[in-house]
């Protein structure tokens, strides 16, 4: 029973076995599916969302300073009710990292604008948010918003753009043997376990810091907090400058509060939940387009809808994802066909939608722990010249071949 609810999905193995064929449905096709009510913004059903996650989070953090507070002192001798103290922190922790994760999802949709009607509003919560979990607000929204214009351009996407043949040295595919892959991706379960944990836990910070599986047009150094980074256009230095005095006030605010409250109650209270939140972050958008069956294309092949249309709708966490991740891999494909579309009202969108796309609906069941491990070994490189490409294996092999393209000549 375990082995099958790890298995992959029957709409990843379909997918898998059916030629890819480049979609040739307009953005107004789509567009013209839609309902006009579904593009209508409310403040206060955006604010309420935010209103009930922060309450969920503050009324949690209070009750696991209970936890600490001298009236449980009386109940330490107990071994049993120290177990029962061991076990609720560790539900506070994975609870606390889940309603971080959307205060984080709800910054996100203030980048699109979405919460509310009004501009300022949109951008105070969403910087306040992000704030809060140590992410650069106005800078992360400007890359943000370029990979959304881009997405899955070998050339111009900002995130998880893939790197080629070439940058791992490998000799042309005509040429190359098992040895010479083995050479560059072969390594232990350890070493791919350990190798997973760190992009799930660091991958964010490093990301910012760094451009880590960001796009290698950026020179090194490319960072989030430079306001002259490669990633930002002159108009959005003040934004990027905005960014980095709210985090410095913010880190300033979490060491006085760790000088108050001692280092134990600030690492289980603020810092497991933060880990635990980029470890989320970090699952769910590098699944929604880093998959075996999903192309990239090169810049003769690629459009917006095409773009778009490389992603995957995953059930992530259930009705966890759905309630607090505020949809954001649920429907992941229609919020990147219209991203203006409020997250309340994309599921409605990817219904739509999906009549109209049928079997270029890309929708992924299979377990997200298993899809994580599955792209993580199976989407090392692409080729460095085809204008659509298919993620290769640690073996050279891609799991999904383009269909043959009847030829227009007479």
């Amino acid at each position: 029973m375990l082995s099958s609810a790890f298995a992959d999905s029957p709409e990843y193995i379909t997918r898998k076995d059916t030629p890819f064929m480049p979609s040739k449905i307009t953005w107004n096709e789509l567009h013209s599916s839609l309902p006009k009510h579904i593009f209508r913004r409310s403040t206060v059903k955006g604010v309420s969302y935010v209103v009930r996650d922060v309450t969920l989070a503050i009324v949690l953090y209070r009750l696991a300073w209970f936890l600490e507070s001298p009236a449980t002192v009386f109940f330490e001798p107990s071994n049993f009710l120290r177990l029962v103290k061991y076990v609720l922190w560790l539900f506070y922790f994975n609870a606390q990292g889940i309603l971080f994760t959307s205060w984080w999802c709800l910054a996100h949709e203030a980048s699109h604008g979405t919460l509310s009607s009004f501009a300022l509003v949109n951008d105070a919560v969403g910087f306040v948010l992000h704030t809060f979990l140590l992410v650069p607000y106005f800078s992360w929204k400007s890359s943000h918003l370029s990979h959304h214009a881009s997405t899955a351009s070998v050339e111009r996407d900002e995130n998880y753009v893939p790197r080629t043949r070439s940058s791992f040295a490998l000799p042309p595919e005509d040429r190359a043997n098992v040895a010479d892959y083995r050479e560059a991706f072969e390594e232990t379960p350890m070493c791919t376990t350990f190798r997973i944990v760190a992009m799930q836990v660091f991958g964010l910070i490093f990301y910012l810091l760094f451009n880590r599986k960001g796009s290698p047009r950026h020179p090194p150094g490319t960072n989030h907090f430079s306001p002259y980074s490669s990633l930002f256009k002159p108009h959005e230095r003040s934004g990027v400058v905005m960014s980095d005095i709210g985090l410095t006030f913010m880190v300033y605010l979490l060491y006085q509060w760790t000088k108050q409250v001692g280092f134990g109650h600030f690492f289980r209270s603020y810092c497991v939940p933060y880990l635990l939140t980029n470890h989320w972050i970090v699952m769910l958008t590098y699944l929604q387009h880093t998959d075996p069956t999903v192309p990239y294309y090169r810049r003769s092949q690629w459009n917006f809808v095409r773009g778009a249309l490389a992603s995957v709708d995953r059930p992530f966490l259930g009705w966890i994802g759905r309630v607090f991740f505020h949809n954001v891999s649920h429907n992941h494909i229609s919020h990147h066909l219209f991203s203006a579309i409020p997250f309340y009202n994309q599921p409605l969108a990817t219904a739509c939608i999906k009549k109209i796309l049928r079997k270029e609906y890309n929708y992924d069941s299979t377990n997200s722990f298993r899809a994580l491990y599955r792209s993580f070994t199976e989407c090392e490189f692409v080729e460095d010249r085809s204008d659509i490409v298919f993620y290769k294996n640690r073996s050279g092999h891609a799991n999904r071949v383009l269909a043959s393209i009847p030829s227009t000549s007479s």
